[in-house]
């Protein structure tokens, strides 16, 4: 059995199996080992390693499938709510998103820094997508004329630096709500 990549149905799962289980267990803990992704995916040690032969390309990988999601959601916010709404509930998504993925941000930063080599495959996907719900509010007359996603994400940073044993959930509303007051044509 073979799905349409040319691989292994067997292999196709195995992987998905990691990828799961590491993007839960990251979310628990940032020092989670290899072994104990293995066990929790179901998988042997060898068939870890054999789709993600470092611990860093596994991160990775678990950060490219949240930044999918993360792209998706624009779109799909965009189809179901009004502009404003929109931005605001991925920007909310975005908070979760950073509060909620603790094992992540050590490869969140890396890979958003413009010195890396994977920066375009994930910076630009999400700016694209925050570029979009922009353009939709500033269409809508809710967001200034001219606000730069690029800009907007470096004002959102912010929530990736809340302590996430705090009341994150408060801060982080706090937050983004005067980054979004901020970007309103009257401000």
């Amino acid at each position: 059995m073979s799905d349409d990549k040319g691989r292994r149905s067997d292999a196709v799962h195995n992987r998905e199996a990691i990828l799961s289980a590491a993007r839960l267990a990251l979310t628990e803990s940032a020092d989670v080992s290899l072994n104990a992704v293995a066990k929790r995916a179901g998988v042997a040690n060898a068939t870890l390693y054999r789709h993600f032969p470092t611990r860093e390309a596994l991160i990775l990988s678990v950060y490219r499938e949240e930044v999918r999601h993360l792209v998706e959601a624009a779109d799909d916010l965009l189809a179901e709510l009004d502009p404003a709404e929109a931005l605001e509930a991925w920007v909310s998504a975005l908070a979760q998103y950073a509060m909620t993925k603790r094992g992540l941000a050590s490869a969140l930063q890396a890979a958003t820094s413009p010195t890396t080599e994977m920066f375009p495959d994930v910076y630009e996907p999400i700016v694209g997508a925050l570029e979009r719900m922009l353009r939709a509010a500033e269409d809508a007359g809710v967001v200034r004329p001219g606000v730069r996603a690029d800009e907007v994400i470096l004002l959102l940073a912010g929530l990736f630096q809340i302590d996430p044993d705090s009341d994150w959930r408060a801060q982080s509303v706090r937050l983004y709500q005067l980054a979004l007051v901020g970007l309103r044509p009257d401000s």
